[in-house]
């Protein structure tokens, strides 16, 4: 069977902000649910990891170990904000409610469906990250204003995360299953993507797998240099994998979805 159909080129217009707009209206009618947990996260995790466990822990290069995870823990919520809106949130948008259909229903097509989704999954991330970091900030923990870089650094991991989700979703048969994604995918980054220790301390072997394959491994990276206020040029590499990864990620994600709600 050809698989051309999964980079085909997507059909998008301005009318898939029309989706965005939906999503945040939602949003913003539900804030003080959706507004709590990414404030309490970065303080339970601190108050018992950073300040609780990072008294019995060696400074990491010369960083206090709480100032260690600051950062991935931003890093750590880009990834969980996209990534669960666009699995479970999406697909009960689209299995449950319906509420794909009824915009297919509309001059909207799939493509623009399924941007709308991941760019809402992307500003997910920003809003949570933009949280966190605030957080991190009041606790002392960012050491340069070029942390604000972790602002738009945020939307387009957002984007990576989004889109990566989106094709778990297409190819998904019921929301259970989403628990193997989340499982098998989203915890080992969580743990060894130079979250809570260097990726150094990991085999050369693993090191370069995870930095050839793994997306948290980059963001981690990009957010604890601006966090630092420590850029190199080495760290381009890292924006660039996230680039082209997003990129085939998006149109392979929306061709997925197109197949699955199509034909």
């Amino acid at each position: 069977m050809k698989l051309g159909w999964l980079l085909a080129k997507p059909d998008i217009s301005r009318r898939t902000w029309a989706v965005w707009r939906r999503n945040k209206d939602v949003f913003v009618k539900t804030i003080k649910v959706n507004f709590l947990p990414p404030i309490a996260e970065p303080i339970l995790y601190l108050a018992a990891i950073g300040f609780g466990l990072g008294l019995f822990v060696e400074d990491i290069n010369g960083v206090p170990y709480a100032e260690f995870i600051a950062p991935a823990l931003v890093a750590i919520t880009i990834m969980t904000a996209s990534f669960f809106e666009c699995t479970y949130a999406s697909f009960v948008r689209m299995y449950y409610q319906k509420t794909f259909d009824a915009i297919v229903a509309t001059p909207l097509n799939v493509d623009e469906v399924i941007a709308g989704e991941i760019l809402w999954g992307a500003t997910r991330s920003a809003i949570s990250a933009t949280i966190v970091l605030a957080v991190v900030s009041v606790f002392g923990l960012v050491q340069s204003v070029l942390a604000l870089l972790i602002i738009p650094l945020s939307f387009l991991g957002g984007l990576l995360f989004a889109s990566i989700a989106m094709c778990f979703t297409a190819v998904t048969p019921k929301i259970d299953n989403l628990n193997y994604p989340t499982s098998l995918f989203i915890t080992p980054m969580f743990l060894v993507s130079g979250t809570f220790f260097p990726l150094s301390a990991l085999p050369s072997g693993v090191q370069i797998f995870a930095n050839a394959a793994v997306p948290l491994v980059h963001v981690v990276d990009l957010t604890r240099a601006f966090t630092y206020g420590d850029l190199e040029w080495n760290l381009l590499l890292n924006l660039l994998w996230i680039v082209v990864v997003t990129a085939v990620f998006f149109v392979l994600s929306l061709n997925l979805m197109k197949r699955r709600l199509i034909v």
